[in-house]
């Protein structure tokens, strides 16, 4: 199959030339006369590379990756920068912004074709690997899921064959609490299929180096309202409001988005309260701490074996198979992805059937 390759170049010789090129070696080929038409071009023709000029009328070369790097249609192609200057700051402004390789004009046809197809096949291997984890991944949900879903989905059908059979001759109470158990064996198989999807997203946004640069971005501005909604969301959902404590600093802005922000805190308390009991306090921090954020959550429950934290602390631990991870294990993996992705830091102290930390560090712009 061929590939196809877009031509950004605003000098109608030079993007001939090179477009004559790459065609006689057997690519599919398509120019664009300046960064406003090449963004247009990128968007609806998904090449699998692109070459563009710095220096162009209309949008130029920076403006032309910043646009594709943002779109998650485009924003995983190679990028290749065509510069006339020799001030590597330029080179460097490009790199940064996420292009892959540049070539300085002018250039040889071999320098040109040798270049493209190392970016091609460093693409077509970056493919491979993402796919063979998408394998991997498919085949550990494959076996986690019968296992994992099981305990809510008997509670959800054995209530309702109940109410369905005698639910004329009870009471409204008893029809009540078993509604009730019913909601909570459904919110319990929602949340784990969610945390299956969040994880899949994850490994896909890992392998992938421009995404994962988008996502790490992205900011917070004045993250202590969301950590406290977040912290209080689940305290309510277990009913222990009277438990939660929670000392909050405020700062200017987090290197992570709401959602993800979200997920973790969520993931954090949600353990917390989950093996510890009622009327235990449950104590959620957060301030600055040398230029990150810290976040810890403490809990005076069943605490964590050095075994469990080595689990989740290692992540090649994991690739055993999901369905042997038990309890808070993927929650707490998803929770230390995260972190990873937006370059911060998880530590976990614990001292098992006493208390257990765990502190999230996310850097700060």
């Amino acid at each position: 199959m061929q590939k196809k390759i877009l031509v950004i170049e605003d000098a109608r010789s030079l993007r001939r030339d090179i477009l004559e090129m790459l065609t006689f070696e057997g690519f599919d080929v398509l120019g664009a006369e300046n960064g406003l038409v090449g963004v247009q071009s990128a968007r609806e023709y998904v090449p699998d590379l692109i070459i563009c000029d710095i220096m162009m009328p209309e949008l130029d070369g920076y403006g032309v990756l910043q646009e594709l790097r943002r779109d998650a249609g485009t924003a995983t192609i190679p990028f290749i920068f065509l510069t006339a200057r020799t001030d590597r700051m330029d080179v460097r402004l490009g790199m940064e912004l996420g292009a892959d390789d540049y070539l300085t004009k002018p250039f040889t046809a071999s320098e040109l074709l040798a270049t493209v197809r190392a970016r091609l096949d460093k693409r077509d291997v970056l493919e491979k690997i993402s796919e063979a984890r998408l394998d991997d991944l498919r085949d550990n949900i494959i076996l986690a899921l019968p296992h994992e879903l099981r305990t809510p989905l008997t509670g959800i059908m054995g209530f309702s064959e109940i109410l369905m059979s005698d639910g004329d001759m009870m009471e409204p109470a008893q029809v009540a609490d078993m509604a009730r158990h019913i909601n909570v064996a459904a919110l319990r198989l929602y949340r784990l299929v969610e945390n299956y999807l969040a994880y899949a997203q994850l490994e896909i946004i890992s392998s992938d180096a421009h995404r994962s640069a988008n996502v790490r971005s992205i900011k917070v501005v004045r993250p202590k309202t969301n950590v406290e909604i977040y912290a209080a969301q689940r305290a309510q959902a277990y009913d222990r409001e009277a438990d939660l404590r929670m000392n909050i600093e405020d700062v200017a802005a987090v290197h992570i988005s709401e959602d993800n922000l979200k997920k973790i805190i969520t993931e954090l308390t949600d353990n917390a309260f989950k093996f510890s009991t009622l009327g235990m306090p449950v104590q959620v921090t957060a301030g600055a701490d040398g230029g990150r954020y810290t976040i810890c959550v403490t809990d005076q429950g069943r605490g964590m074996s050095s075994e469990q934290i080595d689990d989740i602390g290692a992540y090649n631990q994991f690739e055993r198979k999901l369905y042997e991870q038990q309890g808070s294990g993927l929650g707490l993996i998803i929770v230390k992805r995260l972190t990873e992705l937006h370059s911060g830091e998880i530590s976990i102290q614990s001292i098992p059937n006493q208390q257990t930390t765990i502190c999230v560090s996310l850097p700060m712009p």
